[in-house]
């Protein structure tokens, strides 16, 4: 099972900690705030206060056994540098940093950073799903326990007409498009069947979506 590292516990760091932990990942939590890790304490594997700018901290706490670390730290564009490199120097095989601003993202990209994400345009619940599912392309939060997803077909789905498929009664999931290319199918009928390649647009209950997300 992956183990993630989230560094910067505001409010994207958060959001991307507690949805990874309540996929049933383990999570690190590290913010140098007492009162920020009192808050997510409850909510990840594990909650330290500690200074990410510090190696010796760091690397105390494992970092290099981690297979992602997260870093979200916010305004100060100096520590997210100096965290985001010491948590290649350690060995994280895949480190995702939030940069301010294209500069930012360039100089993080420079020191190792595998994946740049900006906080506006990804929301932390999205970056979270996707990090833990090849399967899942795009990720929208309609209400606390409903998304909509955007998932590659399934090989198990390929061949077969959404009638026989059953989503709603198999996954309890309902399927609103179907993306073929550059086409979109909108509200497919139950004998358009599904292609190799298919993207589908589906709307459930999260519960019902994370069971999609492990196959």
């Amino acid at each position: 099972m992956k183990q993630f590292a989230v560094i910067g516990c505001g409010r994207f760091g958060s959001s991307v900690a507690r949805t990874l932990y309540g996929l049933g990942f383990d999570v690190l939590a590290i913010d140098s705030n007492e009162d920020t890790i009192q808050n997510i304490a409850d909510s990840v594997t594990h909650a330290v206060q500690a200074d990410a700018t510090e190696e010796n901290s760091i690397k105390s706490l494992g970092m290099g056994n981690f297979d992602v670390a997260i870093i979200t730290i916010g305004s100060n564009i100096q520590s997210s540098i100096m965290a985001t490199l010491i948590a290649k120097e350690l060995g994280v095989k895949y480190v995702v940093a939030k940069a301010q601003n294209e500069l930012h993202a360039k100089v993080l990209y420079k020191i190792g950073a595998d994946r740049i994400v900006f906080p506006e345009r990804d929301m932390g619940v999205r970056l979270a799903h996707n990090l833990v599912s090849s399967n899942i392309l795009d990720y929208i939060e309609l209400a606390p326990d409903y998304s909509i997803v955007e998932i590659s077909a399934l090989t198990e789905w390929e061949g077969e007409s959404l009638r026989d498929l059953n989503m709603r009664a198999k996954y309890g999931i309902n399927v609103m498009a179907i993306k073929r290319g550059t086409e979109i199918n909108i509200s497919p009928s139950a004998l358009d069947s599904v292609k190799k390649g298919d993207v589908l647009v589906v709307i459930g209950h999260n519960d019902d979506i994370q069971k999609i997300e492990k196959k």
